[in-house]
């Protein structure tokens, strides 16, 4: 299945039923008085985020949603028939956005959950509606008041605990297919990644989740490299885990490259809690991973844990930290 997490559509919700103009018929009842009914309300238009959709992908087929319009009133008092209210289902975590793709109108987190956004039009009034001690036999009726339109926007921002960042080809992939069932592309070459993917890790007798985005580049906080949709990915995440392929010969500076681009999108993942690993330790060697590993901590300050996706090494630990940091607060 494809991933799209940003798609628009328009929507509208029914528009009222129109009022009848009738009079009572029987025999034997010369003045029969008025029995217009009014009309069937118009359906509304309704958003509910589901656990067993993770794309946007079938809005990019089908981008217009209309709620049927209510029903006409009839004789003999009857009201029309209300339009069918209309639920649009959407992935967990999917926000709803003004037209000018920027003002938050919903934001849908919470599973199950149906959120009413437009009102289907109130039904018109029918003839009997009318009737008065001065009026008793009115000859009027309203139509259906109009529904509401609107066009917005769906962007899909994956609900996860840990989120992979890293430059392209950092072995962010590997690493998601060795410690869950996920099955990512994964191939020696940059972007190989062309959109997120999740998978679920078991550590001990609790689980959790991590998402591989697309690697970032220089600039992905202004948008290059559609780097800014993929950062809003990782916006709801506990932690992030920022791998580093420690054949480089400056991992240092491509963990700067990176802190710079986070730090620039705002202050969501600044603050996130960031733990850092270097990759493909296999090809380097003991020695030379930790080497490297005591360089890297001498430039940034910062500690890393050494692993290599394919022959395991480092992992377990690397896991632990990563569980221990998402249910410290959870358990808090």
């Amino acid at each position: 299945m494809k991933f799209l997490d940003e798609a628009k559509i328009y929507i509208s919700s029914g528009k009222g039923g129109p009022g009848c103009i009738g009079f009572h018929r029987e025999k034997y009842v010369e003045f029969g008085g008025p029995d217009g009914g009014n009309g069937g309300k118009g359906g509304n238009v309704s958003f509910i985020a589901v656990d067993d959709l993770n794309t946007l992908i079938d809005f990019r087929y089908a981008q217009h949603f209309k709620a049927p319009s209510g029903q006409g009133g009839m004789g003999r008092n009857k009201t029309g028939p209300k339009g069918k209210n209309l639920v649009i289902k959407v992935p967990i975590g999917t926000e709803i956005l003004d037209d000018d793709a920027e003002t938050l109108l919903l934001d849908l987190v919470e599973p199950n959950k149906e959120y009413l956004f437009l009102k289907g039009g109130d039904g018109g009034f029918g003839n009997a509606h009318y009737k008065s001690s001065t009026n008793q036999a009115p000859r009027k009726s309203t139509p259906g008041w109009p529904g509401e339109e609107r066009s917005v926007w769906l962007r899909l921002k994956l609900i996860a605990d840990i989120g992979l960042i890293g430059l392209p080809n950092a072995g962010k992939s590997t690493f998601l297919s060795c410690v869950s069932a996920a099955k990512p592309k994964v191939a020696d070459y940059p972007f190989t990644t062309l959109h997120p993917n999740l998978g679920v890790v078991h550590v001990g007798d609790r689980e959790f989740v991590v998402a591989d985005i697309p690697g970032l580049i220089e600039g992905a906080s202004e948008g290059h490299g559609l780097g800014h949709r993929f950062l809003a990915h990782v916006e709801r995440t506990s932690a992030l885990l920022h791998l580093i392929d420690i054949t480089q010969d400056d991992p240092a500076d491509s963990y700067r490259t990176i802190r710079k681009e986070i730090e620039k999108y705002g202050d969501i993942l600044k603050e996130r809690t960031e733990i850092v690993a270097l990759t493909k330790s296999d090809s380097l060697g003991d020695d030379l991973s930790e080497d490297q590993a005591k360089t890297f901590e001498e430039e940034t300050g910062i500690k890393p844990y050494v692993i290599s996706s394919l022959s395991k090494e480092g992992l377990k630990p690397l896991l632990f930290a990563l569980h221990d940091e998402i249910y410290k607060k959870i358990d808090a």
